[in-house]
């Protein structure tokens, strides 16, 4: 469970996970070992997954996001398995969703042009039967984050239990 100061934490390196540690003790009041002991702990747990660094699309060549919505007629293991897999080796799939509704799948391709998520559509069409798709072109990107929303982490019952310690 999450208590505020991790959360206080998890804010601060979502923005900058290169922040020093002793930094970031000093703006959430810890010292530095305490501090890093929590970072450490946070890894350990696997609530930081790991840290990148956030490139800008445009500048490496990879500024056209496209959101492909793929539907199947195949509902077998061994098709969802062959699927994943085929995904799984394309390195223009940003993000990759198996989805409720309408659409089976959800994905998000990064490429720099059309012609690139062509060739990328046809090696993927003869990768894996797949009953229709759809592709979206984005337009303007309005909001892009990484930082996921830390107001929900501090759970009623872990808050329940600082109190009573307290």
């Amino acid at each position: 469970m999450l208590d505020e100061m991790d959360v206080k934490i998890l804010r601060i390196l979502q923005q900058d996970c290169t922040r020093p540690v002793a930094d970031i003790g000093k703006e959430v009041g810890l010292s530095t070992t305490p501090c890093w002991r929590r970072v450490q702990k946070l890894e350990e747990s696997g609530v930081i997954q790991r840290r990148v660094a956030i490139l800008d699309a445009h500048q490496v060549n990879a500024g056209v996001m496209v959101f492909v919505s793929i539907k199947t007629d195949k509902h077998s293991l061994t098709w969802l398995e062959k699927f994943h897999e085929a995904v799984a080796e394309f390195p223009e799939v940003v993000e990759f969703y198996r989805m409720s509704g309408d659409i089976d799948y959800l994905l998000r391709v990064a490429v720099p042009d059309i012609a690139a998520y062509d060739a990328f559509y046809k090696k993927l069409i003869s990768r894996v039967d797949i009953a229709k798709v759809s592709s979206a072109f984005a337009m303007e990107q309005i909001k892009y984050t990484t930082a996921l929303p830390l107001q929900f982490a501090i759970t009623e019952r872990s808050s329940k239990s600082e109190r009573a310690e307290a």
